[in-house]
Order: structure tokens, then sequence, then C-alpha cells
């Protein structure tokens, strides 16, 4: 039973950081995508295409599509191996670390059962929610 509380606290806290990220201004993130963006910043570098589809267990074009995205939003980039050519790093960027201090904020907030950003709309209500069960 202990087990369970446990995971169903971790999801809780899951949705409420994810929910907050959406409700946020600014772009969402596929699930691949952060999956992409937390290996790059958590985890020591250097970070390769061919490593990071390595380690999240999908394709290079997959993590190639995904860094597309980023690298859009300025919150990783790529360039040239300059010790084999063949290879592209994958890097951080100062708005990256941003976002990452973001999620890390709205998780605390998340654990510590505070609404960390205001609903978009001064009429919006909070869906009801349900006990799982």
């Amino acid at each position: 039973m202990a087990v369970a509380q446990h995971s169903d606290r971790l999801v809780g806290i899951m949705r409420d950081t994810m929910t907050a990220l959406v409700r946020r201004d600014g772009p969402d993130l596929s699930a691949r995508q952060m999956a992409v963006f937390l290996t790059v910043y958590l985890s020591d570098g250097p970070h390769t295409v061919r490593g990071l589809a390595h380690w999240l267990n999908v394709s290079k074009p997959a993590i190639t599509r995904a860094l597309d995205r980023l690298g859009e939003l300025d919150i990783a980039r790529r360039k040239l191996d300059p010790m084999d050519r063949r290879s592209v790093l994958v890097q951080r960027t100062v708005k990256g670390a941003e976002l990452l201090q973001e999620i890390r904020d709205v998780m605390a907030a998340a654990e510590a059962g505070v609404d960390a950003w205001p609903l978009p709309m001064a009429d919006a209500q909070p869906m009801e929610s349900h006990p799982p069960g």
C-alpha cells in the first residue's frame, strides 16, 4: 500500500507539473522532446545524437526531429564535434537552463501542494478531481 501511495504522489506531482507547464506562456514540449531536453540537462555530456538515441532507445531521426524543435526554441543546440566531424554534439543554452529552473520550481511547488501558476483566465474553474480508484 505504501508503494502505491508513493507512486500516486509522484504521478500527482508529474500531473501538477505538466499542468503548470501547459498553463504558462510558452511552447509545449512533447514527451520525446522533454526526455531529450532532460537527458541533456541532467546527465553529464558531451551528448551526441547517436548517444541520445542509444540512451533513450529511439532512432537517430527521432532524436534529430526532437533536437530540431529544441533548437527552434533555443533550449538546446547542435554543433559538429571538432574532434570527429561525423559526430554532432548537443549543447545546453542559457534559455534551456532557465527552463530547467522553471521546471524545478514548478515541481517543488507541486510537491508542496501549491499551484505554481495562476489559471490563464480569471473566470476559469479548476476541474473537479476524483481520487483514483
